[in-house]
C-alpha cells in the first residue's frame, strides 16, 4: 500500500521532515519496534509506563519506513516519514486493516463476547458452521484455525491478538478459502481496539459478571467495553436470563434498525428456550423452543451452564442461514473444547477422568461443582498452583477448596517456574488444613500424581485434572517442558488397563 493511500485512508496529516514522497511501500505494522519488519510502519503508542516515539530509532533501524503517532515530541527526531493521528491504538487497527485490505469485509463473521462461555460458545458456533457446510476460520482464547481445523497460536499471548495480528489471521483464513469466521472478543480486544477493524454480521453475548474490574475501573465501563460488539454488528444474541444487562443491551442492538434475537436456558420469555433438561454423566438433553419449532437437543458436555452456551451458539449460526434441524443434528456430534470440561474416552471398569482449566479458586469450585451432580461415585481432584509472581495468594484457597468439594484431593505441580515446589504445596496443605481437611496427598510430579489418582480411583469416580487444560508447556524451574493433559490423562488411563498400578 502506498504511503500517501494509508494517510488518506487513516484521514492522517503526513509531517514529512525526511523527504520522502507518497510512492514509499507501506507493507505492515506493529506498535512494537522489536516486531517490525522492512518496509513496514511503526505506530508510536505512548503507554502507562512508556511513550512508543521514545523506540522511533529501534523501529527504522529495524526498516520502518513510517511512523503514526498522536504528536511528535519537540525536538524528537524521525527521520522518516510521520503520519500524526488523531489516536494512536485506533490508528495501529486501521492501518492494519487498511494494510491488509479489509477482510472481514469478505467473510461471514460471528464475533462472542461475555465474562463466561465465550470460548465454548465459539467453539459450538465453529462447529455447527461446519457441519453445515460453511468453510470456517476460528479465532479464540485457544487459539486460531484456519478451514483446515488446525490449531495454531498467535505470536502473543491475548484472548484475542493485537489488531495487525488480527487482520493477518482473517486474511490467511480467506486466502484457505473461508467464507465465515468465528471472532471470541474479549472486554479487553474491544476496550484496546484490538478488534477495531474487524465488520462483525452477528454478536453473541454470553452474560456480564464482575471481572477485570482492575483494566476496566467499574461495571458500567465493563459494560460499556463489551457493548461495543453490540452496537457494531448488524445482528445481535442476547442473553434473555442475564439481568440487568440485556435490559440495558436490548436498546443498543436495535438501534439504527439493527435486529436481534435472544435466547433463555432457564425456560423464560425468548426466541430461543430450553425446558426439560437433563443432566447425565456423559452430557445433556432438553427441549428446544426455536422460532420455526420444537426439537429433542442432546449436548454431549457436562455442566448446565453450558446449555446456555449452546442456545447462544444455535442462535447465533442460524442468523447466518442455518435451519434450526440441521443445527440440533451437528450439536449432538460436538466434541468438546480442548481443556474445557474435556471428557477422556474411557473403557468399561474405568472412572471417568475430565481435563479442565480451573486454575483459581473460584473456578475450580464451579468445576468441581459442576462434575459433582454426575458423579455417582467419589470425587477425585488434582491439582497444582503457578509459581513466581503468579497471585500466591490463591496458593491456600485452592487448598481450602479442593478438599472441601472433592472426597480425596491430590496436590502437585502447575508452572512453578523458580519457585520451590514445597513452598508452593505447603501453602496449599496449611489453607486444606486450616478447613480442618486431611482428605489429600501431595505428590510433586504432576505425571505422577495424575496416575495415582487414575489408579486409586473406582469405576464410579470422577477424577478432575484442573488447572493445566489446554496448555502445551510445563513450567519446571527454568525449564518449560512440552505437556498435554489430555495425553497424561490417557496415558494414566492405560496403565490402569494393563495392570501396570501399584
Amino acid at each position: 500500500m502506498k504511503l500517501a493511500d494509508l494517510a488518506a485512508a487513516l484521514g492522517a496529516t503526513l509531517d514529512d521532515r525526511s523527504g520522502h514522497d507518497g510512492d514509499t511501500q507501506v507493507t505492515g505494522v506493529s506498535h512494537q519496534a522489536d516486531w517490525i519488519r522492512p518496509g513496514q510502519a511503526f505506530v508510536a503508542v505512548r503507554g502507562a509506563r512508556f511513550d512508543g516515539h521514545s523506540f522511533i530509532g529501534e523501529a527504522v533501524e529495524a526498516g520502518a519506513v513510517v511512523v503514526l503517532g498522536e504528536g511528535l515530541p519537540e525536538h524528537a527526531l524521525c527521520p522518516v516519514p510521520y503520519l500524526r493521528v488523531p489516536h494512536a491504538r485506533a490508528a495501529l487497527a486501521d492501518a492494519a486493516t487498511a494494510i491488509m485490505g479489509r477482510p472481514s469485509d469478505e467473510l461471514s463473521v460471528v464475533g462472542v463476547t461475555g465474562t463466561d462461555g465465550k470460548t465454548t460458545t465459539s467453539c459450538l458456533a465453529l462447529h455447527l458452521l461446519r457441519s453445515a457446510g460453511r468453510s470456517t476460520g476460528l479465532l479464540s482464547t485457544i487459539g486460531y484455525e484456519l478451514p483446515d481445523g488446525v490449531l495454531r497460536q498467535p505470536p502473543s499471548h491475548f484472548t484475542t491478538p493485537e489488531a495487525p495480528q488480527v487482520q493477518h489471521i482473517l486474511r490467511e483464513m480467506l486466502r484457505h478459502g473461508a467464507t465465515d469466521a468465528v471472532v471470541e472478543s474479549s472486554s479487553h480486544a474491544l476496550a484496546m481496539d484490538r478488534v477495531r477493524g474487524v465488520s462483525y454480521d452477528v454478536a453473541v453475548w454470553t452474560n456480564l459478571t464482575g471481572e477485570h474490574l482492575d483494566f476496566h475501573g467499574t461495571m458500567e465501563q465493563y459494560f460499556a467495553d463489551k457493548a461495543k460488539l453490540v452496537q457494531r454488528a448488524r445482528h445481535s444474541v442476547l442473553n434473555a436470563d442475564d439481568l440487568p444487562w440485556f435490559d440495558q443491551l436490548l436498546p443498543l442492538a436495535t438501534e439504527g434498525g439493527r435486529t436481534c434475537t435472544t435466547y433463555s436456558a432457564e425456560g423464560g420469555e425468548a426466541d430461543w428456550r430450553a425446558t426439560d433438561v437433563q443432566e447425565g454423566a456423559e452430557g445433556i438433553t432438553f427441549t428446544l423452543h426455536a422460532p420455526d419449532g420444537r426439537f429433542s437437543a442432546s449436548l454431549p458436555m457436562i455442566g448446565r451452564f453450558n446449555v446456555a452456551n449452546a442456545l447462544a451458539a444455535m442462535a447465533g449460526v442460524a442468523a447466518t442461514g442455518v435451519a434450526t434441524a440441521e443445527l440440533v443434528e451437528a450439536l449432538a456430534g460436538f466434541d468438546g473444547v480442548a481443556g474445557r470440561m474435556e471428557m477422556v474416552e474411557r473403557g468399561e471398569g474405568e472412572p471417568r477422568v475430565i481435563v479442565d482449566f480451573a486454575h483459581t479458586p473460584p473456578s475450580l469450585e464451579k468445576a468441581l461443582e459442576t462434575v459433582r451432580v454426575t458423579t455417582d461415585g467419589a470425587l477425585w481432584v488434582v491439582i497444582g498452583s503457578a509459581g513466581g509472581p503468579r497471585d500466591p495468594s490463591k496458593r491456600a484457597p485452592l487448598g481450602a477448596v479442593a478438599t472441601r468439594l472433592a472426597d480425596h484431593a491430590v496436590l502437585t505441580e502447575e508452572d512453578h517456574r523458580t519457585t520451590p515446589l514445597r513452598d508452593i504445596l505447603e501453602e496449599m496443605e496449611r489453607g486444606a488444613r486450616e478447613e480442618g481437611r486431611t482428605n489429600f496427598v501431595s505428590i510433586g510430579d504432576r505425571t505422577e500424581a495424575i496416575r495415582y489418582a487414575v489408579c486409586s480411583a473406582a469405576p464410579v469416580d470422577t477424577v478432575l485434572l484442573a488447572g493445566k487444560g489446554p496448555e502445551e508447556t510445563l513450567e519446571r524451574d527454568t525449564e518449560t517442558i512440552p505437556w498435554a493433559e489430555i495425553e497424561q490423562a490417557r496415558a494414566a488411563l492405560r496403565v490402569r488397563r494393563e495392570g501396570g498400578c501399584p
